[in-house]
């Protein structure tokens, strides 16, 4: 996790700049007081923003200017360049802003300014609920609570969480803080005052038995029932597991949880030993992170190459020689047979020393309630572009939402961290009556030691993979084509071209449309 600027750059600008160091759609960083500032000119109107992103710090002067927005290169936070909000996912903190005068040619920053209070909305008669339940604590869930509050709806919230810590940044479980390279202390997505502070009611260890959507409660395993006005399912996914001899012991892990990973850092305390099955995204960013602690790693998967179906096979021989170049060891096109105490056999008849095992062989949706609910089910929960279920006033949102994507023309359901916060805040709005459709474009990123991977858009399938720039030197975007249109584009090191490859999605949207 990045941290942010601790060394002043750029020029005082307490002190001012020349107008002509600022033309029209520039950025330049610079400090006052003792901050790191960036200033953005959109014609005649210069804005002073904090220089990072909210998230995890990213250079907001290597990000690009939408209309009246910046964008982070990073993960795509979107930042209101007039107020400083932070207007989607994985940002929630608003930047600061200063106060800008322009005079005798020359542009100086002031003193910060007050926020600005955001005003409650009329919703209209009869739209607002009394009681909203959330199920689920991870992503999309904590997105949806946190917006519900930022749009000052001061009525009942209950989340329900099976899980025993409060919702957690998922993403460094698999990375910084599994390398050890980030502090507990930054993993919970807010403090744990946030909840109690709120009013939002909060239940952890708790299981949801069924929904009752006729009666509009949810029904609790110890029997207590929860009435609702407005549901969100954001159950997630669960990590599919093992079932060869062996399985069952206490060095065989998954990794879904803080608790998960806690355990996994405990056992890589001792041993020295690692093998993990599945070369996904989590399983590579796993082998990534133990082997920053010197932890002899074995990756063991069926696939020829790792992550072949969702980059291709140029980025899979890419990430597969960037472990190796690290120390990992592949056994591809092979699989697990059983596990004892110190090995595990594969079916190729090799046999591998484990001090513990990772198991990464991929997640499936939790969608067992709304089956139990009789909610239309699709390889996923169906939901409309404003999240709707099949019942009224059910939305689901995150892992289990397959909902109609306008980009490429096909109900679809992604496993990405930034799309299920993106959909938490869009359902948070339409359970208050808002009529929002969803209609972000998909993304998500994967990190490799130093190497960042990001990729915009969705492309289960393509005809074409067009590579600009150079995979094996760390420096190439990477487009996935259909019949000739882009539907997703993969990078390494190229974060500026991505974002626009990003705006360049969104616009295609707005011409279909138009």
């Amino acid at each position: 996790m990045a941290e942010g600027h601790t060394k002043l750059n750029g020029p005082d600008l307490a002190q001012g700049v020349a107008s002509s160091d600022l033309p029209d759609g520039g950025k330049l960083v610079g400090h006052c007081r003792g901050e790191q500032v960036l200033l953005v000119r959109r014609e005649a109107e210069v804005f002073a923003i904090g220089a990072t992103c909210t998230h995890y710090g990213g250079p907001l002067v290597d990000g690009l200017v939408v209309e009246d927005t910046v964008r982070c290169p990073w993960h795509r936070a979107c930042f209101d360049l007039h107020t400083g909000e932070a207007l989607r996912a994985p940002a929630f903190n608003p930047l600061v802003c200063w106060s800008v005068e322009q005079r005798d040619d020359r542009i100086f920053v002031g003193e910060k300014r007050k926020r600005a209070v955001l005003k409650q909305r009329d919703e209209g008669s009869g739209q607002v609920p009394e009681k909203i339940v959330i199920v689920g604590g991870g992503a999309a869930g904590f997105a949806a609570v946190e917006k519900l509050r930022h749009q000052h709806y001061q009525r009942s919230i209950v989340m329900l969480s099976n899980d025993e810590a409060p919702p957690v940044d998922r993403p460094s479980l698999s990375k910084d803080y599994l390398a050890g390279k980030a502090p507990e202390g930054s993993i919970p997505l807010r403090g744990e005052n946030f909840y109690s502070n709120n009013d939002i009611d909060l239940r952890l260890n708790v299981n949801v038995a069924s929904i009752d959507a006729l009666s509009g409660e949810v029904v609790l395993a110890d029997g207590a029932r929860i009435p609702y006005d407005r549901l969100l399912l954001a159950t997630g996914s669960e990590p599919v597991r093992l079932t060869i001899p062996g399985a069952d012991q206490p060095h065989v892990h998954s990794l879904r949880s803080f608790a998960d990973c806690k355990a996994i850092i405990e056992r890589a305390a001792t041993g020295r030993r690692a093998v993990v099955l599945g070369a996904s995204f989590i399983g590579l960013e796993v082998a990534a992170a133990l082997r920053s602690r010197d932890i002899e790693v074995h990756v063991v998967a069926p696939d020829k190459r790792p992550m072949e179906r969702v980059l291709g096979p140029q980025m899979g021989d890419f990430i597969r020689a960037l472990h190796e170049e690290n120390g990992v060891v592949f056994h591809l096109e092979d699989t697990a047979s059983s596990i004892d105490n110190s090995e595990v056999k594969l079916s190729s008849g090799n046999t591998l020393t484990a001090d513990f095992v990772v198991a990464g062989i991929g997640v499936r949706p939790r969608i067992r309630l709304a089956e139990k609910a009789g909610l239309i089910v699709d390889r996923g929960v169906v939901v409309n572009a404003f999240l709707e279920t099949s019942a009224p006033d059910i939305f689901a949102a995150g892992d289990i939402a397959r909902w109609p994507d306008p980009h490429s023309g096909e109900k679809i359901r992604v496993e990405h961290w930034v799309v299920a916060e993106m959909q938490g805040q869009t359902a948070a709005l339409n359970m208050l009556g808002r009529r929002e459709k969803f209609v972000a474009v998909p993304f998500f990123w994967s990190q490799h030691y130093d190497v960042p991977i990001n990729y915009v858009g969705h492309a289960e399938q393509w005809d074409e993979i067009a590579v600009d720039g150079d995979i094996g030197a760390k420096d190439c975007l990477v487009r996935f084509k259909r019949a000739g249109r882009t539907l997703a584009v993969a990078s390494i090191f190229r974060d500026i071209e991505s974002l626009k490859a990003e705006v360049e999605m969104e616009h295609q949207l707005t011409a279909v449309k138009s």
